[in-house]
């Protein structure tokens, strides 16, 4: 069964979702990768206003490529996730960010954030992002233009299908589908 969500995604709503979870999002979210993370967290440190509210908002660890003409972007697949670890638990924790979508596994640090304040953390398969870029209807630079591909994103999305890999619970599925795999040989 497939769970639709509309954002924005409160914390409340990151919390009914398991790992496993089966996801199609649709609304604003925002494309950024690790520069532009470093740049949001150089921001709070300085008590500056982020260039986009996070708050009950979903990021998407991506660099998309250029949109070719008549389309609002070009491919769109996840970055490894790892890379914003350094900065996701304040996003969490300070700017009110409740969905993270890339791929691959996140530190105990995140994980520990997304449990405290109701958070969760998407996969999206990184081979289909011209099938993923489908998705999108509006995609707008609106800061770090500078950062090219990098650059912090507002993108309009529609039924963006995604797998719930972390749920606000620390439930992980990377671990429990190993698991179950492991259990299944005996």
């Amino acid at each position: 069964m497939t769970v639709k969500i509309t954002t924005p995604l409160t914390s409340e709503k990151a919390r009914t979702l398991k790992a496993g979870d089966t996801v199609e999002i649709t609304g604003v979210i925002y494309t950024s990768r690790d520069a532009a993370h470093k740049r949001f967290i150089e921001a709070l440190d300085r008590g500056e206003k982020l260039p986009a509210d996070f708050k009950d908002a979903v990021i998407y660890f991506a660099g998309p490529s250029p949109a070719k003409p008549g389309q609002p972007i070009g491919s769109v697949g996840p970055t490894t996730s790892y890379r914003m670890d350094p900065y996701s638990p304040r996003m969490i924790r300070e700017a009110g960010l409740t969905g993270m979508i890339g791929k691959g596994r996140r530190s105990a640090e995140v994980v520990e954030a997304m449990k405290e304040c109701g958070a969760v953390y998407f996969g999206a398969i990184g081979g289909c992002a011209a099938l993923l870029a489908k998705c999108v209807k509006k995609a707008e630079v609106i800061a770090y233009d500078d950062l090219g591909a990098e650059a912090l994103r507002r993108l309009e999305v529609e039924d963006l299908p995604v797998t719930v890999v972390i749920d606000s619970e620390g439930n992980d599925l990377y671990r429990l589908g190993r698991e179950q795999y492991l259990e299944s040989l005996k």
